[in-house]
């Protein structure tokens, strides 16, 4: 019997390399015509745990954590802007653009599991920051997004305001810390092996192809 290849993608809901990387694999994957042979779950981080719920407007929360002089940022975005549109996925920067608190944004991504729309739900909310210019911290914006995979809504939100669903993530949050996870991001197979960052299609189609054969002749 051949078993699936695990893939645990380690990263938070605004984070633009995350998406990239995500949509690296996922042409990778569907290159390789291995869709039936991985089995992907998105675990929690959060890029910015102690952003308040007014967030923080992008430029100068960049400068701030990272030091980035305007020219570096603009060229970084353009940058993304374009790896982005090489796949698929609009990246659209705003002057206003807010960081915000990602924590419920998680708290959903595990009830999604429950139901397989942890991948829908992930780049539909990832859509809403990037590409729709949305407050993923709000609830109508975290509503909405549950409606739009076909989730029950208020089923969902409740969570948000159960200690057992927030508590779960918080752990998760931890245990990809203590193994030493500190970048997103960071793409593990069948908890093994690991790359970190958006690594070109190539790349991925290396491991994949590698680790699918290994599946197939264990």
């Amino acid at each position: 019997m051949k078993t699936k290849l695990k893939i645990d993608i380690v990263s938070d809901v605004v984070c633009p390399w995350c998406t990239i990387g995500y949509k690296r694999l996922e042409k990778a994957i569907i290159d390789l015509g291995i869709e039936d042979q991985v089995d992907i779950e998105w675990q929690p981080f959060e890029l910015n745990p102690n952003m308040p719920a007014e967030g923080q407007n992008v430029n100068e929360h960049i400068t701030e954590k990272y030091g980035s002089t305007p020219e570096q940022q603009k060229a970084s975005k353009q940058q993304m802007t374009q790896a982005g549109a090489e796949l698929g996925f609009t990246f659209d920067y705003f002057d206003d653009m807010r960081m915000v608190n990602t924590f419920d944004a998680h708290v959903l991504l595990e009830y999604a599991k429950e139901f397989d729309k942890q991948t829908e739900l992930k780049m539909t909310l990832t859509k809403a920051f990037f590409s729709e210019r949305k407050d993923v911290s709000k609830r109508d914006v975290l509503k909405q997004a549950l409606i739009d995979v076909g989730l029950n809504a208020e089923e969902g939100l409740s969570k948000l305001d159960n200690e057992e669903a927030r508590y779960e993530v918080r752990t998760k949050e931890g245990y990809w810390k203590n193994l030493g996870v500190n970048s997103v991001p960071t793409i593990v197979f069948d908890r093994k092996s690991a790359v970190t960052g958006a690594q070109p299609v190539d790349t991925f189609k290396l491991v994949l192809s590698e680790l699918t054969e290994n599946n197939i002749t264990n």
